[in-house]
């Protein structure tokens, strides 16, 4: 069970633990009910973040000339090549490596906390990975939203990582921008859901597989 939940729920669950608890033994000794709906909705909260926490196998195609999505859920916006991918409460969180790579950067950056969905949400806090890529330079931003408002990273400046590994999630609404090379065309339009580690969002042009196909022949 537990490998089936992602890397930061202990905390949660703890968390929601600890206060039910608490709101039960002060409605035991005060016999006032307003702490036992208190207890009764942590425990709900506590009973929801299992499946919120889930942390389902993803066996997408893996290759080079194509990137796999970051994060599950709908884009919301594109603009220019930078895709916009929106999680809601019912989204898995656990966001994945669209290509292989290594990491230059990872950076949290401090700010509001508006709805993700909402164009004010570039004000948001954030944590913005940068990867270095044998077909160009990938920006990931993990954009908290109005809920928990915490982002966890699983990466570090340095590491080598590879398509479809876990990188990070996000608790409780969120959003997940991803700026592709400019050696890629994207293959995903407004609107559409998407699926972190198994949709394919974005493959090297035509011209560029035919060129870097070239260069791996030997006479």
């Amino acid at each position: 069970m537990h490998d089936m939940l992602a890397k930061g729920s202990k905390q949660v669950f703890l968390f929601f633990g600890s206060i039910a608890l608490i709101f039960s033994v002060i409605h035991l000794l005060s016999g006032k009910y307003f702490f036992l709906y208190a207890c009764v909705f942590c425990l709900l909260f506590f009973v929801f973040s299992f499946y919120f926490f889930r942390d389902p196998e993803r066996n997408g195609e893996i290759s080079s000339y194509h990137m796999l999505s970051p994060a599950d859920g709908r884009v919301v916006a594109i603009d220019g090549h930078k895709i916009c991918i929106f999680m809601n409460m019912t989204d898995v969180h656990v966001n994945r490596i669209p290509m292989d790579g290594e990491v230059l950067l990872t950076q949290h950056s401090k700010g509001s906390y508006f709805p993700a969905f909402l164009k004010s949400s570039k004000h948001n806090e954030r944590l913005t990975t940068k990867l270095k890529t044998p077909h160009g330079f990938i920006e990931l931003v993990q954009i908290a939203g109005f809920g928990f408002r915490r982002i966890h990273s699983y990466i570090h400046a340095g590491d080598a990582v590879s398509q479809n590994q876990k990188f990070g999630m996000i608790l409780f609404g969120s959003r997940v921008d991803v700026t592709i090379p400019e050696s890629f065309e994207i293959h995903v339009h407004k609107y559409q859901k998407v699926r972190a580690g198994v949709s394919i969002i974005a493959s090297l042009k035509d011209s560029e597989v035919e060129e870097d196909g070239k260069s791996c022949k030997f006479d």
